[in-house]
């Protein structure tokens, strides 16, 4: 009985955090005055205190010594082990969206645990690239491939997910009435008029998003939590190693330019992204929509959303020792700019919105504006002013921010912003 009760309060937690807006919490400071002081560590600044003056010295000494601490101490130690896997094209339709586009359903089975649900991916490529192979957006999204798009040849899920009003999700299982519920996330006409190709999964094929989803997820059979193991990997590790195991199956796809590949995501999976990026350097470009706390937004900015809050509402999201930081973040060896650091010198794209205070805007602009001295090893110039930009006034160059109305989402506005980023430094820059 405790365990269910317990589950549905987490359910509810999930919803309000997926849907656009967040109203306020009690406890929760909203208040720019109220910021404590705090300072950041230098990502240019080694544990023996020696100064990073260069690309090599931030590439052999600096950066894995980063990727180590967020390993160790926020979000987990990603296995090195891969599963086998066998590729199924579940359908292929030469003339999807009205003659627009290709679309390609493939399920990735992991062939030495016939026991776990495929990770069934949904790609949508453009039929108007003159014969050349199109860069492609890879994200996870958060209702079922269906619910990107009213597509009704996409299969519709069968993985259990939560629960969503007017019958979109009943007894935590998709229904008819989840196509294209959440298709204002993913514009795809505006994607593939583009000239981009999309591919997307389900985040919960790889761990459904509850406490007790990695029984029937891919931390069943790899890697599984260990009393006693603080720095094992939870869900946020598995979400972004399925990004990475989505880019293992395009680079066999010869209808997309693997090589031009574009980690997405939004809230949660934005922090889901920001760590595949930070490990996957397959990842051309990376982009954070909304990620806030343990994503993009300083921890030790105290301000909106907490590392404690998090942990408490999301138990199996981030590694045990992060819990160790819960109303002391100043004691975390890293924050969030180092990590953001850790895309250099790929394109990194940050974004907020206005209403969406839980996240903390100001937090993910300095976070972002904090990476320049990184991008500036490379000879890369990133968003280059301290003064956060107004509303969709986006700024910067290698690294870019903007801030748009609204609440709590990813809307058309941010992908227009997304595709012209990409379209400077893939078709440009290369």
């Amino acid at each position: 009985m405790v365990t269910r009760l317990f589950r549905s309060f987490l359910l509810l937690c999930l919803l309000l955090v997926c849907r656009p807006g967040m109203s306020q919490q009690p406890g929760i400071n909203y208040d720019e005055a109220a910021v404590p002081a705090y300072s950041l560590p230098d990502p240019l600044l080694t544990p023996a205190g020696k100064p990073v003056r260069s690309v090599t010295g931030w590439e052999r000494e600096q950066r894995p010594h980063l990727l180590r601490q967020f390993a160790e101490h926020v979000y987990g130690k990603t296995p090195d082990r891969k599963l086998n896997v066998r590729y199924e094209v579940r359908s292929v339709d030469a003339n999807a969206l009205n003659g627009t586009a290709v679309r390609k359903q493939v399920a990735v089975f992991w062939t030495d645990y016939p026991q776990l649900p495929p990770l069934e991916i949904l790609l949508y490529t453009p039929k108007n690239t003159g014969g050349s192979r199109p860069p492609v957006f890879v994200g996870l999204n958060y209702f079922g491939n269906q619910c990107v798009s009213t597509d009704p040849g996409i299969l519709l899920s069968t993985r259990w997910m939560m629960n969503a009003g007017d019958g979109v999700v009943v007894d935590h299982r998709a229904t008819e009435a989840s196509r294209g519920f959440q298709a204002r996330r993913w514009p795809l006409d505006l994607i593939l008029s583009k000239g981009y190709a999309v591919a997307t999964a389900y985040y919960g094929d790889l761990e459904p998003d509850h406490p007790e989803g990695w029984k029937t997820g891919i931390r069943s059979v790899l890697d599984p939590p260990v009393e006693g193991a603080p720095d094992r990997w939870k869900a946020i590790g598995v979400w972004a190693w399925g990004m990475s195991r989505m880019l293992d199956y395009l680079e066999t796809d010869p209808s997309v330019d693997v090589g031009r590949a574009i980690a997405v995501g939004h809230s949660r999976q934005g922090k889901a992204a920001l760590w595949a990026g930070a490990q996957d350097p397959r990842f051309d470009i990376v982009l954070s929509n909304d990620s806030g706390e343990g994503g993009a937004a300083l921890s030790r900015r105290i301000f909106g959303e907490t590392i404690e809050k998090l942990n408490t509402s999301f138990p199996h999201w981030f590694c045990d020792r992060y819990r160790s930081y819960n109303n002391r973040p100043e004691a975390l060896p890293v924050d969030q700019h180092e990590l953001l650091a850790l895309m250099a010198p790929r394109p990194l794209y940050v974004a907020s919105a206005r209403e969406d205070q839980w996240a903390d805007p100001k937090g993910e602009f300095t976070s972002a504006r904090k990476t320049d001295p990184v991008y500036a090893l490379y000879g890369k110039k990133g968003i280059g002013t301290d003064q956060m930009p107004g509303l969709h006034q986006p700024t910067g160059e290698t690294v870019r921010y903007h801030i748009r109305e609204g609440k709590h989402d990813i809307l058309r506005y941010d992908w227009e912003q997304y595709i012209e980023f990409a379209d400077r430094h893939l078709r440009t820059n290369r």
